[in-house]
C-alpha cells in the first residue's frame, strides 16, 4: 500500500525551517559608539540649554512681573532646580542600575525638560516658576545619570574622558543667546541606542557573533560585575571608602557651588555697571562658552592618556585668579576676557572627573555607572542649590557697599 505524501516521514538530517525573528530597526548603527555619543551629547546639550536659557532672562522677567530683590529670587529659582535634581537622583540611579534600563528614562527626561520649559515660559507668578524648575531638575537627573551611564556602556574605556562631556559646551553655547527668543525644542524617540534586551534578541536570532563587528565587547569582568546587587547603603558605603570617589565628590561640590554662585548675580551686574540688556547679557555668556569647546575635549584627551591627578589641580589653580579679576569694573572688554579665561580652565575640570568616576565604577564590585554618575549628580545638585542662594544673598547685602571705582 502506497503512502500518501502527507504520510511520508521526513528525511533524517533535513534542516528544520524556522521563522527568523524580526531584526530591530537600525540595530547595527544604533549599537555603534559614534551614535551613542551623539545621542547622549544631544541629551546633555538639551538639558543645559534648558538650564542656561533662563540665566540672562529670568531677572528681567521677574522685574517685568513686578517683583523686587530680583537677585535673591533668581537664586531661589536656581535652588528649586537643584532641589529637584537632588530629590530624584538616588531613585533614578538605583532603578537604572537594578533593572539595567537606559533608553526609556532618557526619553522621559527629555520630554519632561521640554514640558517644564514651556511651563516656565508661560508662568504667571513666582510659585509656578518654582514648580517648573523642580520638574526641570527631575528631567535633568534622568538625562545626566542615565545618559552618561549609557555612554560608558557603549564607549571603549580609552575614549571615555574625551567623549563624556561632548554636549555640555553646546548647551551652554546655545542657551543664553536664544533665551531672549524664548525657544526650546528637541525630542529623541525611536532612534535612541537600543536597550540590552534588543541586542540580546538579535544575538539569539543570528548567533553569538552576530554583532561582533559593530558592538564593542565589554570586558569579562563587567559581566561578573553586574551580577552583584548592592543596596543603597551598600553603594554609599563602597563609594565613601574609596579615596578616588571621595576626592571627585568633594571637587564636584566645590565646583557646583562656586560656579552657580555667579548665575543669579552676573546678569544684574552687567546691567547695573554697563547697562546691558538681556540679549547682550546672552552674548556675554556666549563669549564665555566658546572657550569650553576647546578646553573640555583637550582635558578629556589628556586625562585619557596621562591620568587626571595633575590636570585637575592645574585647572583649579589657573581658574581661581580670573574669578577675582572679574570684580574690576573699569572695562567691559576686560570683564569678558577674564570671564572667558576663567570658563576655559574651570570647564576643563569636568571631563577628567567623568573619566575618574567611570574608573571608580570599574574598580568597585557591585557599583555601576548609574551609581557613580548618580552620586556626581547628587553632589553637584547640592552644590548648585547652595551656590545661587549664597551668591544672591551676598550680592544683595555686599555689592552696594563696594566702591564703583574698583
Amino acid at each position: 500500500m502506497e503512502s500518501s505524501p502527507s504520510e511520508i516521514p521526513a528525511r533524517t538530517g533535513s534542516p528544520t525551517v524556522t521563522e527568523k525573528p524580526t531584526r530591530p530597526f537600525g540595530l547595527k548603527w544604533r549599537c555603534s559608539v559614534w551614535f551613542a555619543t551623539l545621542i547622549v551629547g544631544m541629551g546633555v546639550a538639551t538639558d543645559l540649554l534648558v538650564y542656561s536659557i533662563i540665566v540672562p532672562v529670568m531677572p528681567f522677567q521677574l522685574e517685568r512681573l513686578g517683583y523686587h530683590s530680583v537677585s535673591a529670587l533668581t537664586g531661589w529659582l536656581l535652588f528649586a532646580y537643584s532641589a529637584g535634581l537632588v530629590s530624584f537622583t538616588i531613585p533614578i540611579a538605583m532603578l537604572s542600575e537594578r533593572y539595567n534600563i537606559r533608553r526609556f528614562p532618557l526619553i522621559v527626561g527629555l520630554i519632561i525638560l521640554i514640558g517644564s520649559q514651556i511651563m516656565l515660559m508661560e508662568a504667571p507668578n513666582y510659585a509656578v516658576m518654582c514648580v517648573a524648575r523642580v520638574l526641570q531638575g527631575m528631567g535633568s537627573t534622568m538625562v545626566w545619570v542615565v545618559g552618561l551611564a549609557l555612554l560608558c556602556d557603549s564607549t571603549p574605556e580609552k575614549f571615555v574622558g574625551r567623549l563624556a562631556m561632548i554636549g555640555m559646551s553646546i548647551g551652554f553655547l546655545a542657551g543664553p543667546p536664544i533665551g531672549k527668543k524664548h525657544f526650546i525644542g528637541a525630542l529623541i524617540l525611536r532612534l535612541l541606542p537600543p536597550d540590552e534586551a534588543e541586542v540580546d534578541e538579535e544575538k539569539t536570532a543570528e548567533g553569538p557573533n552576530a554583532l561582533s563587528t559593530s558592538t564593542p565587547s565589554p570586558p569579562a569582568q563587567r559581566s561578573e560585575h553586574t551580577v552583584v546587587r548592592l543596596s543603597l547603603l551598600g553603594v554609599i558605603g563602597k563609594l565613601f571608602t574609596s579615596p578616588r570617589a571621595v576626592v571627585v565628590i568633594v571637587v564636584t561640590f566645590i565646583y557646583g557651588m562656586i560656579y552657580s554662585a555667579l548665575e543669579p548675580t552676573l546678569p544684574l551686574h552687567l546691567r547695573d555697571v554697563w547697562g546691558l540688556t538681556s540679549a547682550k547679557v546672552g552674548l556675554v555668556y556666549l563669549a564665555g562658552t566658546v572657550p569650553t569647546f576647546f578646553s573640555a575635549p583637550l582635558s578629556g584627551w589628556y586625562s585619557d592618556r596621562q591620568g587626571v591627578e595633575w590636570l585637575s589641580m592645574i585647572c583649579i589653580i589657573l581658574a581661581l585668579p580670573w574669578w577675582v579679576v572679574m570684580i574690576i569694573q573699569r572695562s567691559l572688554a576686560l570683564f569678558i576676557v577674564t570671564y572667558c579665561l576663567g570658563s576655559f580652565f574651570i570647564s576643563g575640570l569636568l571631563s577628567p572627573l567623568m573619566a575618574e568616576l567611570a574608573a571608580v565604577s570599574r574598580a568597585i564590585e557591585g557599583v555601576g555607572y548609574g551609581h557613580v554618575y548618580g552620586a556626581f549628580n547628587l553632589v553637584f545638585g547640592i552644590g548648585t542649590s547652595l551656590g545661587p542662594v549664597v551668591g544672591g544673598q551676598v550680592s544683595r547685602s555686599l555689592v552696594p557697599a563696594l566702591p564703583s571705582t574698583i
